[in-house]
């Protein structure tokens, strides 16, 4: 996850997706059967929060806080990576009409009925605010909604769109009450309010966010506690002296890998780690010279050592990834391996440059954030560095920028590779090339291929899981050829918790929804 502008999403012809899982049947409960509902849990978070209005927000520390605030349509249950209903069943009728009905009692916190006038509301508000801090861009496809009934919503799209489900189920449709929330502007953070399993109590900015349990949600989860509280720290080293004193529960996002490797020795704490899909890579600026060549690429690609930068930057805590797709989800393959091997290959990599007429060393300015993306991304950036001036090929430059600089910089034309991350905005190998490889993708670096264009547009328009990962598996065959970006690691999601906190385990999963209600304490 991560800001981008709004995507190319195209259309083919399309068959039927259902979400049809009963509305109020079904649905996975998430409670602890050991913990004590009436604890008060407390997490601490490194993480940073744009808004506690929807409509203003697409990261996940704002969006960790709405998933426990509000209620969306769908959702992603524990252990799944399906949309299954939260507040409605939603199915397409045909393959741009998709129709939710909602299920019955829902409330907002304040006692106001949750009705379909409310849903039409939310999203048609967050397209007319359209923040630039927003999801917006996530809704390309929806052209309008309707509420013909008080249980009935009815999305129009302007394109077939398998993925519109997976959307809905994102804090990016997080439901809003009309009558509370203004329809042209954000509402201030200190007054939101939603009907999901928590009620925001008190909200302090990068200070700390505290929450009661909602006694008007009407949904299907069981609280494991009797609250929850978020408390923010500006570094690292806080956060984690904070888990060793026991003056937080938790710690979630985001100790460094030598933090976690000590906090394993301590038998007051448990370092628990669950299936996640976070990425980084190298992305290549094809409008410079080097970049834009095909053969220096390819050489870079032949030359990273994936193991080592997990070794050496990260002290193991990821694994090196070979594809855009990250392990786990459906449809991934590992087609950089396939192309270019597990190990180092200079040989390859100097015969490919000698072939293009390529002269050596080649100069290559390679970007990079020291503050975004953590610590570790300096090692990671000087890994690089080194393994490229080490095969002789190449002679790097590194240069850095404070994020919002960053992103400027990059979209300039200002490196000719630099480095960013990725956490999904739903578990679905959509969100790992639609976003990447479309015109440019988000990072707007001249990348073009009308081929892999149709694919992505095949892939959307396809309900057949079948079809989509045979067209990824050519999109990811194709990428590997082209390369726009070089894949380095994947990693999963980390917490630390007291040896006495249960339901953490159950919550770290590639939907990266972290779950308040699940977690409690044992006596």
């Amino acid at each position: 996850m991560t800001r981008r502008g709004s995507l190319f999403a195209a259309a083919a012809a399309f068959s039927v997706l259902a979400v049809t899982l009963a509305a109020c049947g079904g649905g996975n409960t998430s409670s602890s059967t050991t913990g004590k509902t009436n604890e008060t849990i407390v997490l601490g978070t490194t993480d940073k929060v744009t808004s506690l209005d929807p409509a203003g927000a697409y990261d996940l520390g704002s969006w960790t806080l709405m998933y426990n605030m509000y209620q969306t349509l769908l959702k992603i249950p524990v252990g799944s990576t399906t949309p299954q209903p939260d507040a409605a069943t939603c199915s397409f009728s045909n393959p741009t009409t998709y129709r939710c009905v909602l299920r019955g009692g829902l409330t907002f916190s304040n006692g106001d009925p949750l009705t379909a006038t409310d849903a039409k509301f939310t999203f048609d508000r967050m397209l007319a605010i359209k923040n630039p801090n927003g999801p917006s861009s996530l809704f390309s496809s929806l052209k309008s909604t309707a509420a013909p009934d008080a249980k009935t919503v009815v999305f129009t799209l302007n394109q077939a769109d398998a993925t519109f489900p997976y959307v809905l189920s994102t804090a990016a449709g997080a439901l809003v009450d009309h009558k509370v929330f203004p329809a042209s502007k954000l509402l201030a953070d200190s007054n939101v309010i939603g009907s999901g399993r928590y009620v925001l109590s008190k909200y302090q900015a990068g200070q700390q966010a505290v929450f009661k349990p909602n006694t008007k949600y009407s949904g299907d989860e069981k609280l494991s506690n009797g609250g929850f509280i978020v408390h923010y720290f500006a570094q690292p080293s806080a956060l984690k002296l904070a888990i060793q004193q026991g003056s937080v529960d938790v710690a979630y996002r985001n100790l460094s890998p030598t933090d976690l490797t000590s906090l394993k020795s301590n038998a007051k704490l448990s370092v628990i780690e669950g299936k996640g899909t976070e990425i980084r890579y190298v992305v290549f600026d094809f409008k410079t010279a080097v970049g834009g060549n095909a053969a220096v690429r390819k050489a870079v690609a032949q030359v990273i050592d994936r193991q080592a930068i997990a070794s050496n930057a990260y002290n193991n805590t990821v694994k090196p990834l070979y594809s855009l797709i990250p392990n786990g989800l459906a449809g991934a393959t590992e087609s950089y391996k396939d192309t270019y091997g597990t190990s180092p290959d200079v040989a390859k990599a100097k015969a490919t440059l000698a072939s293009a007429g390529v002269k050596t060393p080649v100069a290559l300015t390679l970007g990079w954030t020291p503050s975004h993306y953590g610590p570790n991304l300096a090692d990671e950036a000087t890994q690089i560095q080194r393994q490229l001036q080490a095969s002789g090929l190449f002679k790097v430059t590194l240069k850095d920028a404070e994020w919002t600089q960053y992103q400027t910089l990059y979209k300039q034309g200002a490196y000719d590779a630099y480095l960013l991350g990725w956490f999904p905005d739903y578990p679905d190998a959509d969100d790992y090339t639609l976003p990447f490889l479309v015109k440019g993708g988000f990072y707007q670096n001249g990348y073009d291929n009308p081929a892999v264009d149709s694919l992505v547009a095949q892939e959307k328009a396809s309900s057949s899981q079948a079809t989509r990962n045979a067209i990824f598996a050519k999109i990811q065959t194709q990428t590997a050829k082209d390369v726009p970006v070089v894949p380095t690691w994947q990693g999963g999601e980390i917490a630390v918790a007291g040896t006495k906190v249960t339901g953490v385990e159950s919550t770290l999963d590639p939907s990266y929804t972290f779950r308040f209600w699940v977690v409690g304490k044992k006596g």
